[in-house]
């Protein structure tokens, strides 16, 4: 029988008065099976052909936040702590200019790890 399951695409987004972003990364909650898990880019060089002057370190701390928060990892503090449909809402929480996320969407799966793959492949690989 197919979970319900939620996801969403995280964007970097350079210069915010320009509207462009790169998606780089996916998070993905099935609240029936606990499953919580997020694909980030490795390469963010998408992003600084936006602007070059991007700081990419900013960023890659920005996205191992997110995974520490996602993976509840100790490292996150009282965010990772949280339960993962808390953890899921805070990090789909716009708070921040740079890393935004989009709405959030839905579907039915059987297997949440292998549909955060299949999103990850189509929404964040530039060859997906």
């Amino acid at each position: 029988m197919p979970h319900a399951y939620e996801w969403a695409v995280l964007r970097a987004v350079p210069r915010v008065e320009r509207c462009e972003f790169v998606n780089v990364g996916v998070v993905v909650y099935c609240q029936s099976l606990g499953f919580l898990g997020c694909v980030l880019a490795d390469d963010l060089g998408r992003a600084a052909a936006l602007d070059p002057g991007l700081d990419l370190e900013g960023l890659r701390a920005h996205l191992d936040g997110i995974r520490a928060v996602c993976e509840g990892d100790e490292s996150a503090g009282a965010n990772g702590r949280r339960t993962p449909g808390e953890r899921f809402r805070w990090l789909i929480a716009p708070r921040s200019t740079v890393v935004q996320p989009s709405p959030v969407h839905t579907g039915l799966t059987d297997d949440p790890a292998a549909e955060l793959a299949d999103l990850a492949r189509r929404m964040v690989d530039p060859l997906g």
